[in-house]
């Protein structure tokens, strides 16, 4: 277990994620494909260089489900039952093939499970950035943990 059950949490405690993920032009081929999703934008380099971004957009859920991935190893692998749900999901800054993409995550809220002895509720902010600094995405994941046993 490498995740941290819900006791070992303080809110506005942060995570630096150590890993990071240079996407590249097989990543978002396969996500866009296996999610039947046609954008051109995604897919057809004539496309979207005529577009005003000039290149590929990577898929946006691959960007979210990237954003979530990162984080897992220092959050709730391990520890998590499930994911509750997620909210205020913003996207600020496309990312390009080649974007190397790094997370951090804070802690913005804690509560028991009322349902669950067994279990508190975490609410994690994720934020993605890219190699220059900028935001890609963001987005709060609210998670049903582990709690240490009584």
């Amino acid at each position: 277990m490498v995740g941290r059950l819900f006791e070992d949490w303080t809110v506005g405690d942060r995570v630096a994620h150590e890993i990071r993920r240079t996407v590249t032009e097989t990543d978002n081929l396969i996500f866009t494909t296996m999610t039947h999703n046609p954008q051109p934008l995604h897919l057809d380099v004539e496309a979207a260089k005529a577009s005003e971004f000039g290149q590929l957009l990577v898929v946006g859920t691959f960007t979210f489900s990237l954003m979530v991935g990162l984080s897992v190893s220092d959050t709730t692998l391990g520890t998590l039952i499930a994911n509750l749900g997620y909210d205020k999901l913003v996207m600020p800054r496309p990312v390009f093939i080649g974007d190397t993409m790094r997370a951090e995550t804070e802690i913005v809220g804690l509560r028991e499970s009322r349902s669950r002895p067994t279990a508190g509720i975490v609410t994690f902010r994720h934020e993605l950035f890219n190699q220059r600094g900028d935001i890609a995405c963001q987005c709060l994941r609210t998670a049903l943990v582990l709690r240490r046993s009584p």
